[in-house]
């Protein structure tokens, strides 16, 4: 296949074979290779088509141009969607969370290279993989909480199961955290320089996964928010978002002041919704488990206020000043947090 395109209506993710790895590049550079439906369709055609291929045995994921492996699904689509009747945009997170399901399954080495801007989206082409490579460009992030969304992708397995408080963290902030961190919280195993990417991709395909990891890899340096540990655990330990942030405000390290600011400028209704959903997924046994809940609770938001406005406010006019519905945590209804989980008649099954 050398060098062809996956799908004939898109070259936005290329694929090639060489010598007996896959390697896939998602490509559109100008919007950080951010996920269309397209791209989806081409990526869930390929990985079918090389788990069962005796010709490829490791598949390596790349994203094209210096910033980033992929920015997240392409939320303006989203914001249209849900403007007209939801149904591209429930048809788009249908087949990604079925294509993260694929990814977490995939029979084979799966090399995700997790380099520059990973966020919501490209954590879900990336975290569930059985080899992820995070670098010191890594700015990786579920950053949903800020356009009234909630973490996906499958997200929440990965966010409830990280060490202490580190995943609340990551998600109610929705603020991005590096490639040492995403090995400290459980979203990444190695650690490899930017400068040697391509030097790696290469001995990938001469020698193998193992001999290129064990030539390329290094010690990560120390996880910063590993290091937050203590007030991280002791805040994000509150019962409600709202006793969250009240702990975050009295607490004397500068980052959770910084941290409470940063909460207060999110959905109350997402930041509701996420802290319920981590704890659901908290019990849920699989990736799987977690996607089927994760399509209910996005299906659930494309009917929600905060959804369109968020990105209004933040792609749309730009204005940075979204007005939330409801305004205030104590105005969230624990009846309107718990019809986020409720079944849809369209439920993933696996």
């Amino acid at each position: 296949m050398g060098g062809q395109c996956v799908s004939d209506e898109s070259d936005e993710v290329l694929t090639r074979v060489d010598g007996n790895v896959g390697l896939i590049t998602l490509n559109r550079p100008k919007a950080i290779n951010s996920l269309n439906q397209p791209m989806v369709d081409a990526l869930r055609a390929i990985l079918s088509a090389w788990a069962d291929d005796d010709a490829v045995r490791a598949v390596v994921l790349s994203g094209a141009g210096e910033r980033g492996l992929c920015a997240g699904g392409d939320v303006v689509s989203i914001y249209h969607s849900a403007r007209k009747d939801g149904v591209e945009a429930r048809r788009f997170w249908r087949d990604e969370y079925l294509m993260n399901a694929q990814i977490s399954d995939f029979p084979k080495p799966y090399v995700a290279l997790m380099d520059g801007i990973v966020m919501g989206g490209g954590v879900g082409v990336s975290a569930h993989a059985n080899t992820r490579v995070v670098t010191d460009t890594a700015k990786i992030a579920m950053p949903e909480v800020g356009i009234g969304f909630v973490p996906d992708v499958g997200g929440m397995f990965l966010l409830s199961r990280a060490p202490g408080g580190l995943g609340l963290h990551a998600a109610l902030t929705g603020a991005p955290f590096s490639g040492s961190d995403a090995i400290a919280m459980g979203f990444a195993d190695h650690y490899v320089p930017h400068g040697a990417l391509e030097a790696f991709t290469r001995a990938v395909v001469d020698d193998g996964v193992e001999s290129a990891l064990a030539e390329h890899a290094v010690e990560p340096p120390p996880s910063e928010l590993a290091a937050q540990r203590s007030w991280i655990d002791e805040c994000y330990a509150g019962e409600t978002v709202e006793e969250i942030v009240a702990r975050l405000r009295d607490h004397e390290a500068g980052a959770a002041n910084d941290a409470a600011d940063l909460i207060a400028t999110r959905s109350p209704i997402s930041l509701s919704v996420t802290l319920e959903a981590i704890r659901r997924a908290g019990k849920l046994e699989t990736v799987k488990d977690v996607l089927v809940q994760d399509y209910r609770v996005s299906s659930a938001s494309l009917r929600s206020h905060d959804l369109v406005e968020g990105i209004r406010a933040q792609l749309i006019d730009k204005d940075r000043n979204p007005k939330w519905s409801p305004a205030t945590l104590p105005e969230v209804n624990p009846a309107d947090v718990e019809a986020y989980f409720t079944p849809v008649d369209d439920d993933l099954s696996f």
